[in-house]
């Protein structure tokens, strides 16, 4: 769903968990003989349940894409090899390709990027405004944290991923070939 130009994304378990107080409403109100005031408090608390994680996707969208023009200002460009103790709360810029993808049916996706030396974790605490896979080359801008609020190796905090514009490969007359065999 889009809500102004921010997509907002409801998480498999917020609407699980949306499903299931519906049935327990609707097998408790077909049970007790349809008692009507079930509904007057069960229908606005299950609109609550699906609208309060919406609202604070939105508002987790609203505020990255505000930092994110600090952040192309400010950010270092670094390696993931570079990533240390030293630049705790520092914002950098990374390039490197997404070997993996953890809870993105979260909405707080994880990715280990990788460059040619090394990998590290990025983690998002919203979802990014372009789908990211495995395999991608993407540009990240964020923090470097602690990967547990007090100790844990330095992690990144992602405030955006964009996947990089692929080159068109240069045409030759092996690339053409190969074409043609294809077909």
């Amino acid at each position: 769903m889009k809500i102004g130009n921010i997509t907002v994304r409801l998480s498999i378990a917020h609407l699980g968990v949306f499903l299931f107080f519906t049935g327990v409403l609707l097998f408790t109100f077909f049970d007790t003989g349809m008692d009507y005031s079930l509904l007057v408090w069960g229908v606005p608390t299950l609109l609550l349940i699906l609208t309060i994680p919406l609202a604070m996707n939105y508002m987790s969208q609203s505020q990255y894409r505000d930092l994110r023009p600090m952040y192309e200002a400010e950010a270092q460009t670094i390696r993931t090899n570079q990533i240390s103790e030293a630049l705790i709360g520092k914002p950098v810029r990374l390039e490197g390709v997404i070997e993996r993808a953890h809870f993105k049916f979260l909405n707080r996706p994880q990715y280990l990027l990788a460059d040619r030396t090394g990998e590290v974790s990025v983690k998002m605490f919203t979802n990014p405004e372009e789908d990211i896979a495995v395999g991608d080359v993407v540009e990240v801008l964020g923090s470097v944290i602690r990967r547990y609020i007090i100790s844990g190796d330095p992690v990144v905090n992602g405030v955006s991923i964009r996947r990089k514009v692929k080159e068109k490969p240069v045409e030759t007359e092996k690339n053409e070939k190969k074409e043609k065999r294809r077909k």
